[in-house]
């Protein structure tokens, strides 16, 4: 994306009634919205999340199959989800908000037992092992999500990396987490959930033409908080 471009989708952005762009500060401080997202969206439908959104293909194709829940994309780059934000006001989809905020300050952006669902789909892995860090499903991250989870609430991740896939296999197995679902190759399992296989990203796209397997594991926490 040049820069004009992505100028002019950050200035979109800011006329768009499904964006919301706080600062840093405001996050760290007081953020407003925090335990209060169904005043937003102006029902008590369940909250579901996907983070690091990137273009918002995920939330705004999940929230047409699902209008009876809310659904929040995430993700640092404003730029990336102008197109999901923009397709969602063209067909006036009110249970869709676009949040531009750094993942690692969710704890700050909603309340414990606030959210139903959290999505991740295909993130970058961090192979290398300096980058463990920056894993979204990283024991870190993991103990994060939980903490805003409800009791019963769960995470999908969908992504073409076998690394990150046994990575994150591994961690739940360790820490006796509950697995609900797992596929080494998701479009292979004739009991593979609707919404994972009729839900396609223009990457994911690429990638089954070049015949690489998507994965998916559904999974609980168990961490004592």
């Amino acid at each position: 994306m040049g820069s004009k471009n992505k100028l002019k989708h950050f200035e979109e952005n800011k006329t768009f009634g499904n964006v919301l762009q706080p600062t840093r500060e405001e996050l760290l401080t007081s953020f407003n919205l925090k335990g209060n997202w169904h005043s937003l969206f102006k029902n008590t439908n369940p909250v579901v999340l996907e983070l690091g959104c990137g273009k918002g293909e995920y939330t705004v194709s999940l929230a047409k199959l699902h209008p009876e829940r809310n659904f929040i994309g995430i993700d640092i780059k404003g730029a990336r989800f102008w197109r999901g934000a923009k397709t969602a006001l063209s067909e006036n989809l009110e249970n869709v908000i676009f949040l531009r905020a750094q993942i690692e300050l969710i704890e700050k952006i909603f309340a414990p037992g606030e959210v139903a669902e959290i999505w991740i789909t295909f993130p970058d892995p961090q192979i290398k092992f300096k980058r463990t860090k920056h894993r979204l499903v990283n024991t870190d991250f993991l103990r994060l999500y939980q903490k805003i989870l409800t009791e019963n609430g769960f995470v999908h991740l969908k992504t073409d990396s076998e690394f990150l896939h046994g990575y994150l296999l591994g961690i739940l197995h360790e820490g006796k987490h509950e697995i609900m679902y797992a596929h080494h190759n998701i479009y292979k399992s004739s009991s593979a959930p609707a919404e994972v296989t009729s839900v396609q990203t223009f990457y994911e796209k690429q990638y089954l033409s070049q015949n690489k397997p998507i994965t998916y594991i559904q999974f609980r926490t168990k961490y004592t908080l």
